[in-house]
Formats: C-alpha cells, sequence, structure tokens
C-alpha cells in the first residue's frame, strides 16, 4: 500500500475525502497598507481574498464573485461604507460582512444595520479570523435570527 509522506496515511484514504471549498473573502478598505495587511492575514489562512479600495470596487466585485465574507471599513471616499453595505446586503441579504472601523459609536448603527460583526482599530486579528470563520459557518437560519435582532453574538 501507498502512503503520504506528509500525512503518513493510504494514499488512497486520501483520494477519498471530499475536497474542501476555498472561502471567498471581500477587503474592503480604502488604506491601502491596512488592505494589503488584512489580504495577507486571510490569505496565509486559506482563503481567497479580493482587495477593493473603494465602494464602487467592493459593488463590481461582489456582482461577479460568490462572496462568503465581506471585511468593510466604513471610512471610504466616495460611496461611503454604510451606502456599500446597504448594496451589498440588498444584492444578498444573507452575505456575511464585518464593519471595520476607527469611527466611535458605531456598534448600535451595525447591530441596527445587521452587520455580522464589528471590529474597532486597531484590530485584535485572532478574534477577527476566529469571528470571520463562525460568520462563515454560520446556518442561514442562525443569520436571519441574529439579522433581526434575536442573536447579538457577534456585537
Amino acid at each position: 500500500m501507498a502512503y503520504s509522506l506528509q500525512t503518513h496515511e493510504p494514499v488512497g484514504q486520501l483520494a477519498r475525502q471530499p475536497e474542501r471549498k476555498i472561502q471567498q473573502i471581500l477587503v474592503v478598505d480604502d488604506d491601502g497598507p491596512v488592505r494589503e495587511m488584512l489580504g495577507r492575514v486571510f490569505a496565509e489562512e486559506g482563503y481567497s481574498v479580493w482587495p477593493a479600495a473603494d465602494g464602487a470596487d467592493a459593488l463590481k466585485i461582489a456582482a461577479a464573485t460568490q462572496l462568503d465574507l465581506v471585511l468593510l471599513d466604513l471610512g471610504l471616499p466616495g460611496k461611503s461604507g454604510w451606502d456599500t453595505f446597504e448594496e451589498l446586503t440588498l444584492r444578498d441579504p444573507l452575505l456575511a460582512v464585518i464593519v471595520i472601523t476607527a469611527k466611535p459609536n458605531q456598534l448600535e448603527v451595525a447591530k441596527a444595520a445587521g452587520a455580522g460583526a464589528l471590529f474597532e482599530k486597531p484590530l485584535d486579528f485572532p478574534a477577527l479570523l476566529r469571528t470571520a470563520a463562525e460568520l462563515i459557518a454560520e446556518p442561514p437560519s442562525a443569520r436571519v435570527a441574529r439579522m433581526v435582532g434575536f442573536n447579538k453574538k457577534y456585537l
């Protein structure tokens, strides 16, 4: 029998394992270094990252890509973060969105809008990664309950 040199498991068993879907994450931030850092952190965790510098770019990418999660900065040039949030969630009401902001006092607005979570800068990357994974895995029924106010787990 053949064995994998990495896992020491029979090769036949490896061939039968289901292929894992690579999660698609849109990172929207007008600050290039922040956008690149977020992209690098998520890419290193195995996510496919789509960067966008503003709301218009974000909406174009979202229209062409089946996204699993959006990391959305509020301080965007042109179309604001909240306007972008509204358009993204009108197109896909169950799309998980994590609001990222340096603006104070956005928690209640994020709750009311149905955001999956809100993170203030500077970011806690382990908590952000954990929350992103949880939101992506969240069943649609739980996401609807959270959006209508029955479950505020992440906010």
